[in-house]
Order: structure tokens, then sequence, then C-alpha cells
């Protein structure tokens, strides 16, 4: 009884120190924020739609070159790491195997990296492409609707989170700094400033932009479960409340994930990634479209490939269509919002791993799945309207409800149904494995200290696990339309591009600093 009793007395004194390195100001401050914005939306729909317009305009239209040049800027840099000296680094202890398998680390870093948007645009980002002016005005609908999806969704944003991963990876494993954030990451240039007001901004700038990510990806991609959801059941509910019931169930389950810790985050992922490959697999096998699927596929890779410094540095100065104010920058505004998050996470399970691999499996796994995704089920779609079977277009056109269209296109596969509910358990499982880790991530930065393999408490988690659901929920009451959620990304992302920047500057300079004192070791 006595040593029973003086475990106790230990597991009360170790959760009282934890909650003592709370760092109360990053914790309740963002949660402010967060509620003070639900409010705004909720009471103040039209008005808060009008100002975020207006927002979107001034950052995407003014700045629009930031964006491009950052977006490019890091995709040469994680090139360059990869095949530098900085490539040989351990993260880790220099003879440490990695700590995962290739397809456990690999299944966790796609399913971080990218949420239930990657099956909402496979289907339907063609579509979009394929009516916005732009199109037209360099050639045709088969040449050109399949390249951007592809372009969008691969190197540049997966050169993002690469960057920082390492970066990331090499403060925690390598140089076994306790503070889990954006801030640290910039010591080595920010020095003592770190520990100043400075730091605090850059840390405050991080988690609103992982909140602002959250959102936009939350209420951009839920609706469609709704209709999914509807169209099985003939439920007559109202939509918004259907997204919330699938807000709330998804939210349980990434909630009860996390407070399994990695073991129940590697479960989800390896199951999300067997039913996302699965789903891939029927389309192209059974759908009906596979030479189509695989022709267009391979014609638009090579089309983006032989393009791509020329897609990168497009910004349509006379505005005669205004598409990279409406598409490139928005997206190169998302995946930096999404970079407080996933980027952290994948640094700290690829330990045990170089930098080259970290970067070059990243662009394998990452990038290969992400094509493969846009290439199968938004080629099938295309397929059938190309050659005249249907004409998604003109249902998009006639209704604008993307979410129908994306119904109509799964009902014209085989096994229909069966499709649907495949689809919808993936995307709940792509949320859940998406959010398990972001509210890992923001529970670490409520933290002023934590050691590399220290977990924050779970009251901690199960708060964020709440707080990450709040604002989507808002954004959904107000009706936010999808470029109003854009610009939610947009405004995060312009002071966090810079920050980026710097934690970029901080790793390579580091870096170095610590290649030339092993060569002095060795020496």
């Amino acid at each position: 009884m006595t040593l029973i009793n003086n475990m106790r007395e230990n597991e009360k004194m170790n959760q009282k120190t934890k909650r003592g390195k709370i760092d109360w100001m990053i914790t309740i401050f963002p949660l402010c924020i967060v509620v003070g914005l639900c409010v705004v939306f909720f009471f103040a729909p039209e008005q808060s739609n009008a100002v975020l317009s207006q927002i979107r305009f001034f950052f995407g239209d003014t700045f629009g070159t930031y964006y491009l040049i950052i977006g490019l800027g890091i995709f040469i840099l994680s090139l360059y790491i990869a095949g530098s000296k900085y490539g040989n680094i351990v993260l880790g202890e220099p003879n440490e195997k990695p700590k995962y398998s290739f397809f456990a680390w690999g299944s966790m870093m796609f399913t971080c990296g990218l949420a239930a948007d990657i099956l909402f645009y496979s289907f339907s980002k063609w579509v979009l492409y394929a009516t916005d002016p732009h199109i037209e005005e360099m050639g045709s609908i088969q040449d050109w609707a399949g390249v951007y999806p592809l372009f969008h969704w691969s190197f540049i944003p997966w050169g993002f989170y690469l960057v920082l991963a390492v970066a990331f990876g090499f403060m925690l494993h390598v140089r076994k700094r306790n503070r889990q954030k954006y801030s640290e990451a910039c010591r080595p240039i920010l020095g003592k400033h770190t520990d100043g007001w400075i730091g605090r901004i850059i840390d405050l700038l991080a988690v609103f932009a992982l909140l602002a990510g959250t959102a936009t990806t939350f209420s951009v991609a839920t609706p469609l479960m709704a209709t999914i959801i509807g169209e099985l059941f003939h439920v007559a509910v109202n939509r918004t409340v259907i997204n919330i019931i699938i807000l709330l169930i998804t939210c349980a389950i990434y909630t009860y994930s996390l407070l399994h810790g990695f073991k129940g985050i590697s479960k989800l992922a390896n199951l999300c990634i067997y039913m996302f490959f699965g789903l891939i697999a029927f389309v192209l096998l059974f759908g009906g479209e596979t030479r189509y699927i695989i022709e267009t596929g391979l014609s638009s890779l090579g089309k983006m490939v032989q393009n791509f410094i020329d897609l990168s540095t497009f910004t349509d100065p006379l505005r005669t269509s205004n598409f990279p104010q409406n598409w490139t920058i928005y997206y190169w505004a998302y995946w930096m919002v999404w970079c407080v998050a996933a980027p952290f996470f994948i640094g700290n399970i690829s330990r045990g791993r170089t930098v080259r691999q970290t970067i070059l499996g990243g662009y394998i796994f990452g990038v290969g799945s992400t094509l493969t995704s846009f290439i199968v089920l938004g080629n099938y779609s295309m397929g059938l309207q190309m050659t005249g079977k249907a004409d998604f277009i003109a249902d998009y056109l006639t209704n604008g409800d993307l979410y129908g269209m994306i119904v109509s296109i799964i009902k014209t596969m085989p096994c229909a149904p069966v499709i649907m509910v495949v689809v919808l358990l993936t995307m709940i499982a792509f949320y859940a494995t998406s959010f398990d880790s972001i509210a890992l991530t923001a529970s670490c930065y409520s933290y002023h200290t934590l050691k590399e393999d220290e977990q924050p408490h779970k009251g901690i988690q199960l708060m964020w696990c709440i707080l990450l659901i709040l604002l989507p929920i808002a954004l959904l009451f107000a009706e936010s339309s999808m470029n109003n959620l854009q610009s939610v990304s947009i405004v995060a992302a312009f002071p966090i591009g810079a920050v980026i920047v710097l934690i970029a500057a901080s790793f390579i300079k580091d870096a170095g600093n610590y290649l030339a004192n092993c060569n002095k070791i060795k020496d």
C-alpha cells in the first residue's frame, strides 16, 4: 500500500510540475481570439464576410508576388539541402536507426500533411479550372485542366513541409532543445531575442495560423460529407446541422486517437492509407476510364514539369483573369498556415532518418500519393466529360453546387453506394489523422518547455481538440463562401511567410555550425 501511495504522490507531483510549465499566454490568448471570431462570424456573417473579402483582396492583389517568391524559393532550397552536405545529418544520434518503418512513417506523414481536402479537390478541382477564363487563354480543357491540380498540390506544398520538418527535426533530435515552438527554430539567428517579445509574437502568429488553417480545411470539405450522408440516407435535415454532427464525430475520433499517443495515431493513419489507396485502385481498374486516366495523367504530369517555372512565377500583371490571385497565391498561403503543425509532426516522427531521407522520402510518399489521387479521381470524371458521357461542367455552372456535382460523379461509378460509404469513411479518417497531429503540436505549444520524449498533459490535449473544432463550426453557421474561407488563410499566411524564411535560414546556419564542430572532433 505504501508503494502504491508513493506512486500516486509522485504522479500528483508530476501533474503539478506540468501545470506549472504551461504557457498560459500562448494557451489563453488564441482561445480568446477564436471565441471572439466565432461570435463575430455567428452574429454578423454578412459583415464579416465583406471584411474578409476586402482584406483578402489587399493581401492577394498587392503582395501576391511575395507568396510566389517564397513558394518557389523554399522548393529550390529543399532540393539544395537534400543534395548538399546537410543531407547527411542524422535527425538524432549519428548512428541512430529510424524509429518507424518506411510504410508507417510515410503513412503518418502523408495523412498529417493532407486532410480530407485531397478527396474533395481530387474529384472537383479540374472543373473549377476548366471554368476559369485563364484555361481558355492557355488552350484547351484537355491540355490544362488536369495540370493545375498537380501543380498546386505537389512539389511546392510539400517543399514547405519538408524544409521546416528537417529544421524542426534537427532542433528536437540533434540540438535537443526543449521548447517545441516556432520561435525556438529561429534561435540560431534571433539568439536571446527568442525569449523576448519577438519570440512571443512569432509563437502567437503560429498558433493563430494553425487555427486559421484548421478552420479553412474543415469548412471546405465537410459539406461534401454532409451531402453524401443526405444522398445515402435521404436525410431531410439542414446541411449545416449534418456538418456540425460530422465535425463532432470527427473531433471525438481524433481526440480518442490522440489520447492514445503515437500508437493510436499510427494505427489510424494505416487504416486511412488502406482505404485511400483501395478507393483509387477500384476507380482506376473498374471505373471504365483506365486508358484515359493513365494517358491524360502522364501528359498532365509532363506539362507540369515542363512549365514548372512559368507556372510558379505567373503573376497576371494586367489582371486579365486574376488566376494566380484566385488560385496559386491562395494555395501557397494555405500551405504556409498548415506549416505550423504538419512539419513539427513530420520532424518528430523522422527521428533516426537523415535529412536527405526525410526530404526525398517525403517527396516520394507525399507527392507521389497526392499526384496519384488527382490523376485517378480527377481524370476519371474528366474522361467522362471529354468523351461526352456526362456534362459535369454544365451541372456546376447551372447550380454552383460542387458537393452535389461530386456526388453525381460518384453515381457514375460501379457500386456507387459502396463507393460513397468508402469516400465518407476515408474523409473522416483523413480528418482524424490530420487533426490528432495538429492537436498534439498545439498542445506542445502550451508549454514553456517540454522534453523531447515528454507528452503534454491529457487535459491540455483535450482542450486543443475541442478548440480546433470551434472556428470551423462558426464558419459553417456564417455560411462563408469558399472565397471568404480562402481569405482566412491568405491573411494568416502573410506574417508566417517571413517566419518560414527565418526558420530556413536558421537551420542552414545551425546545421553548418554542427557539421563544422563534427569535423573538428574528427580532426
